[in-house]
């Protein structure tokens, strides 16, 4: 009798059975809200070390990393890039771009693929 009472409480509390996906389907964006979030400000303290699901661009699913180094949450930046490894970018629409972070006590470049619209614009610190 218990087994069946925890289990319907896991149940219920895991959303009555409903299908994961249903759940974290990426919201598609449109250029403008990409440029709107990449603009937007952020708590660097919450979101340091963290990677979001921004949602899917063109069919792409676009991350945003949040890196930081030497003085966190201080230098938390945050990196908006195609989910897509570096070879398939190009071919996928997207931008190989150098982004330098603050790693340790110095800085580093890491190539990302950025969506086009914000291949020029460099992520805000």
């Amino acid at each position: 009798m218990r087994i069946v009472l925890v289990s319907s409480m896991i149940l219920a509390l895991a959303g009555g059975g409903a299908p994961a996906e249903a759940a974290s389907k990426p919201r598609r964006l449109s250029d403008a809200q990409l440029v709107r979030y990449a603009a937007a400000p952020f708590d660097k303290r919450q979101r340091m070390f963290t990677r979001e699901v921004v949602g899917l661009h063109r069919g792409i699913l676009v991350v945003a990393d949040y890196h930081c180094g030497d003085v966190c949450p201080a230098y938390t930046r945050r990196v908006i890039r195609y989910d897509v490894p570096l070879a398939d970018c190009a071919r996928r629409g997207g931008v190989v771009v150098s982004e330098r972070i603050v790693r340790g006590i110095g800085t580093a470049n890491i190539q990302v693929c950025k969506p086009p619209i914000l291949a020029k614009a460099p992520s805000q610190p």
